[in-house]
Formats: C-alpha cells, sequence, structure tokens
C-alpha cells in the first residue's frame, strides 16, 4: 500500500500482516520502500509497518532498523464495545518525530561534564563534526544543553545533535527550501539515509561516519552557512 501525505512530498510504504509480525513481513516492508524510494527519489519515503501484534524480539530488530531507515512500526488492536468492534491502531515505533528545533538557547546549566555522563558517543559526533566543518563556517563551537548538544556559530545552532540508543545520536539542521534539494543531492550521493522536513533535514550518525564523510558534511555546512546568511 501507497499513500501520499498532501501536506509536502511524502509517501508511506505500509506493508499489513495479520497476527504476529515475522521476519518475511520486515523484509517485504524494506523492500518496498527501497523500490518506491528509487522510483521517487525526490521524495521523503517512510516504511511503515503495521500487524496484529509485534513482539519483543521483532521490535528490536525494527527499532534496529530505525537508525538507517525510517520505519514506523504500527499494532492493530480489534477491540469490541457494546456489540461494537473497532479496530484501534498505535504507532509503538517511529524514532524519526520531530526533536527540538536545535534553536533554543541554553541556560548555562548544562557542559561538557553532564554529556559525558549522559552520552560521550553523542559528545564524541558533535566534536568530530564541530573538526570537520572549521575551515567552512567561522569559529564553530559546541553547545551544551539538556537535550541535544549544538555545534554553534555566531550565537546560531546551526547543527544540533540528540542522543539515541546503541551510541547513535540524530543530527538535524535547519535549510532553506531553495537549497534543500542541493543538500539532499549530497546526502544521496553519500549513500547517507535521512528524513527531509519543511526547512530541516535530520539523520542518524556517529563520529565514525561523520569522519568518514568528512566532506559530506563540510558541503553540508556550507549550505547551511548560506541558510542561515539570508535568514
Amino acid at each position: 500500500m501507497l499513500l501520499k501525505d498532501p501536506e509536502d512530498d511524502s509517501m508511506y510504504e505500509v506493508e499489513v500482516m495479520l497476527g504476529e509480525t515475522d521476519e518475511t513481513h520486515i523484509i517485504r516492508t524494506i523492500e518496498y520502500w527501497d523500490n518506491e524510494k528509487h522510483k521517487w527519489p525526490q521524495r521523503q519515503h517512510y516504511a511503515v509497518l503495521v500487524a496484529e501484534h509485534i513482539n519483543r524480539r521483532f521490535f528490536n530488530v525494527i527499532h534496529l532498523l530505525s537508525y538507517s531507515i525510517p520505519i514506523i512500526a504500527v499494532q492493530a488492536s480489534l477491540i469490541q464495545s457494546n456489540d461494537k468492534r473497532t479496530l484501534f491502531f498505535s504507532k509503538i515505533l517511529d524514532t524519526y518525530e520531530d526533536p527540538d528545533d536545535g534553536i533554543t538557547a541554553g541556560d548555562g546549566t548544562f557542559n561538557r561534564d553532564y554529556w559525558l555522563k549522559r552520552a560521550p558517543w553523542t559528545l564524541d559526533a558533535a566534536d568530530a563534526l564541530q573538526s570537520a566543518i572549521s575551515g567552512i563556517v567561522p569559529n564553530p563551537t559546541l553547545n551544551y544543553l539538556k537535550y541535544y548538544v549544538a555545534v554553534e556559530v555566531s550565537g546560531s545552532n546551526y547543527f544540533w545533535l540528540h542522543r539515541r540508543m546503541h551510541q547513535k545520536s540524530l543530527m538535524g539542521f535547519r535549510i532553506s527550501a531553495l537549497l534543500q534539494e542541493e543538500a539532499l543531492s549530497i546526502l544521496d550521493a553519500a549513500k547517507i539515509s535521512y528524513t527531509k522536513k519543511p526547512k530541516r533535514i535530520y539523520l542518524t550518525t556517529d563520529n565514525q561516519m561523520v569522519e568518514e564523510h568528512a566532506e559530506t558534511f563540510r558541503a553540508l555546512a556550507e549550505l547551511v552557512k548560506r541558510t542561515w546568511q539570508k535568514e
């Protein structure tokens, strides 16, 4: 099943299964998502898995996959009340939901030591990003906030990184509508999965990815700089 969001250019590839989900259901969902992504490369795609029951084993597998594929898991339940049957859907996994927008300034309460205890891998990714883009933007510094670490340039948070499980971080950045397609082309060329939102792009990363794709992040930093200069 293919669904389109009328509000933007998002597309949802939906696979529905009766009973419990299994490995074949997960594979079909990813294959369907991948096929449509190649047919419509300019659109943002989400893989959606719907089942009557998603047990703990497969929930863990889907959760791991969600770090590289925008995947949503929905559990369907049939509820009977007053001689009526109602189909109830509950979203049990969507790691690509929007976090904070990364623009709010910090209050000085949180620092590097706080993040060394909270999520050192997110700090490592922020350090790698700061190093990679140093020659592109003027004097990037790290801004430590309660829920994310931001790479700050001239008082504005150009990039922000939220802690995720399994030593991964969710990176976000603002991008103007005029520069968005160029940014997506850069990510596509590097084969980096992303989630596109109006004026924002998100991707899952770690310090190793940033270091291996340093040129990619430098190119993105140039576009982010142009975005902030125009706004």
